[in-house]
């Protein structure tokens, strides 16, 4: 159990205030929050080599002060997704995996008073976030998270959280973790074996009851790696963005500070009392911290009368550089920089994740080719992971590989049958290509209100669920309705494609382990077969291999292989002209 040292402030609390009141006291309590860090603790973008605005080294700026004026009132809390992203993190996690997690000395050096446990930390393998739990000082919290050989927390529920308060008792703050259960969609369980990840509504109503009863809080706050609402919905109801349920259906919290959908909110909603429930979301990449002031008053006798909570959200993208903190890290970064610029190749040719969108393309189908190439499959699947990265022509270096490929996914061969295969492109297509009523309509499906989601940056959809295939030979008719779409000529080499054949099919482990929704909905694979369709699974990340072949090969010559395109192109390269000019500007 933490204490902080807190100077009280005694005063009457408006003017008018009667003699009964005179002995009111009223405390001021800051609570900080950062959300989906991703890697980006320095004020440097060790894929791209250039300043980086924002970071943990610039809200640390803005953190130094506020803990100047609240000292030991301040509460800095973090809410998960810090084990993968940026270079850095991968550096720690699987090249020199024996040292101190640099995730954890962040967070020490910090000084946070409680984090959470995001599904990207999990991504890492029970091996890097068991021994990062270990060395973070602070509390680690997911109640949802269940051992299943106890059915007890993995991790701590909850932190309680004690500052001084003299002469009365110190203030209990009660701070909840929980992660968005639907891991299973996306990761395989080899990653998560013997843990289980509940519901987050009755998870919640169960620890927040005894919260109450065992350790009588002041205050009680939730920390939820879970956005606000929407997302995957898993067969059994269970829900990845929960954070709205929660604060309304769920008696009891003061304010919840969330994450994990990468979105910006202040909202205050009702609990089933009535009672007002601050949720704030900062976002990603630490672009912004989420801040809540909280102005409790007490009565002469000790008694808590009254909660005033007001939130905001703090862009930190331009604070100075904590200078301090950068030299504590300096010799690290140094050999990230000397990691990260080590050349594996050649480009021969540049290529462009924004081609990928419009037709095939120079990006994706040099994964494609790799995928078959690595695997022996038959058909190759694959999406954009960054809505709009480029290699250029020339040296590649392992920071371009982050560029290549975003994630630490593994390479996985599904079985599928030709029906099945055709099925799941056909949901790919609606989720990427508009329905074309004219030649004046746009090609993809877009909404403009999506250009804030550094995920869909004007799509309607996520980018990374836009698969397209390799080893057949297909067109995509956009002025046929939704499930009709994709018609498969033929096998690349030329034989026959057969709806009832069974293919070997190439394929990242988050699309295999049904993330997207594209094998389970889509491909109609029931989920819970996944399992026995998969017939090779890669030991190490794709990313490893795809920069184990660019060294054998030395120069690449990626191009696209124009196996598939959209019909009819008297309407489509027309409108695929205008989509780019509004997407990229040129």
């Amino acid at each position: 159990m933490k204490r902080k040292t807190l100077t009280l402030a005694v005063g009457l609390l408006a003017l008018g205030a009667t003699p009964a009141m005179s002995q009111t006291r009223t405390v001021e309590l800051k609570v900080i929050e950062t959300s989906d860090v991703h890697g980006h603790f320095f004020p440097y973008d060790f894929i791209e080599g250039r300043e980086l605005r924002g970071t943990l080294a610039r809200a640390n700026t803005y953190i130094a002060r506020q803990r100047k004026q609240y000292g030991n009132r301040l509460l800095l809390i973090d809410n998960g997704d810090i084990l993968q992203g940026q270079p850095c993190t991968y550096w720690s996690n699987y090249v020199m995996p024996d040292d101190t997690n640099l995730a954890a000395e962040v967070i020490n050096y910090m000084g946070y008073d409680a984090e959470t446990v995001g599904n990207h930390d999990v991504e890492t393998g029970h091996r890097v976030y068991d021994k990062w739990v270990r060395e973070v000082r602070c509390p680690m919290l997911g109640a949802n998270i269940v051992d299943t050989r106890n059915q007890l927390p993995y991790v701590r529920p909850y932190a309680i959280i004690e500052v001084e308060a003299p002469p009365s008792a110190p203030i209990r703050i009660a701070i909840i973790g929980l992660l968005t259960p639907t891991i299973p969609c996306w990761l395989n369980e080899s990653l998560w074996t013997g843990l289980e990840f509940q519901e987050m509504v009755s998870s919640a109503r169960r620890w927040v009851q005894y919260v109450q009863q065992v350790e009588r809080p002041d205050l009680i706050l939730g920390l939820f790696h879970s956005g606000l609402d929407g997302g995957i919905t898993m067969e059994n109801g269970i829900e990845e963005n929960a954070t709205r349920r929660v604060a309304q259906e769920v008696e009891g919290f003061d304010a919840i500070f969330f994450g994990h959908d990468h979105q910006v909110h202040n909202i205050t909603l009702k609990n089933p009392s009535g009672r007002d429930v601050l949720c704030l979301d900062p976002s990603c990449y630490v672009r912004n911290v989420a801040e809540a002031t909280i102005r409790l008053s007490y009565d002469e006798q000790g008694r808590l009368t009254g909660k005033d909570i007001q939130g905001k959200i703090v862009d930190v993208r331009d604070e100075a550089i904590d200078e301090q903190m950068v030299a504590h890290f300096q010799p690290t970064i140094d050999r990230i920089k000397q990691y990260v610029g080590r050349r594996i190749g050649t480009f021969a040719t540049a290529a462009y994740t924004r081609d990928s969108y419009f037709g095939p393309s120079a990006f994706t189908d040099f994964i494609h080719q790799l995928q078959l190439q690595i695997t022996g499959a038959d058909v190759s699947l694959n999406a954009p992971l960054s809505f709009d990265a480029k290699i250029d022509a020339g040296p590649i270096t392992v920071a371009d590989m982050f560029k290549l490929y975003r994630f630490e996914n593994q390479l996985y061969v599904m079985k599928m049958t030709g029906a099945e295969l055709r099925g799941h492109l056909e949901m790919s297509y609606d989720l990427w290509v508009n329905t074309m009523q004219g030649p004046g309509d746009h090609l993809l499906l877009l909404a403009p209100d999506s250009r804030s989601d550094q995920q869909r940056m004007g799509f309607k959809n996520y980018t990374f669920n836009f698969d397209s295939a390799a080893g057949i030979d297909y067109e995509v008719d956009v002025t046929r309705p939704d499930g009709e779409k994709v018609r498969i000529l033929r096998m690349s080499d030329g034989t026959p494609f057969q709806e009832d054949k069974v293919y070997r099919v190439a394929m990242n482990s988050y699309r295999a382990n049904g993330g997207g929704d594209l094998i389970v909905r889509g491909a109609g694979i029931p989920k819970d077969s996944l399992q026995s369709r998969i017939v090779y699974q890669s030991e190490l990340d794709l990313r490893h291999y795809l920069m184990q072949e660019i060294e054998r090969l030395g120069t690449v010559r990626p191009k696209a292989g124009n196996n598939w395109r959209f019909v009819p192109e008297k309407w489509t390269k027309a409108a695929a002209r205008r989509d780019r000019q509004l997407l990229f500007g040129k």
